[in-house]
């Protein structure tokens, strides 16, 4: 598996968590096309961290926080990036947050 399917894989397993999205700068939304942009661009890879930035848009944070990293360590203990730690960052939280509750 390369660093970029693993990327791919990764994003999948964000959007698979109800409340949470990949973080991804203005304007680099719309860019699935070319690589390492679009929702790819949250997700860094290297053999001793594997860095993931999220939106959340639900409450509270630990459910969904688990619920990622017990997807994301299924992905990497297939790979060659199995022994990286993870790192899972809330860059915002959106307004609606406190409306919703993911229990």
């Amino acid at each position: 598996m390369s660093e970029d399917e693993l990327a791919g894989d990764i994003v999948a397993a964000i959007e698979s968590v109800a409340g949470l999205r990949p973080a991804v700068p203005p304007g680099v939304d719309l860019a699935e096309w070319v690589p390492r942009l679009g929702p790819h661009s949250a997700v860094d890879v290297s053999a001793e961290v594997v860095e993931i930035r999220v939106i959340a848009s639900a409450l509270p944070l630990p459910p969904l926080l688990d619920k990622l990293a017990a997807a994301v360590g299924e992905l990497q203990d297939a790979t060659r990036w199995a022994g990286a730690r993870l790192r899972i960052v809330v860059t915002d939280l959106d307004a609606e947050a406190f409306d919703t509750a993911i229990t």
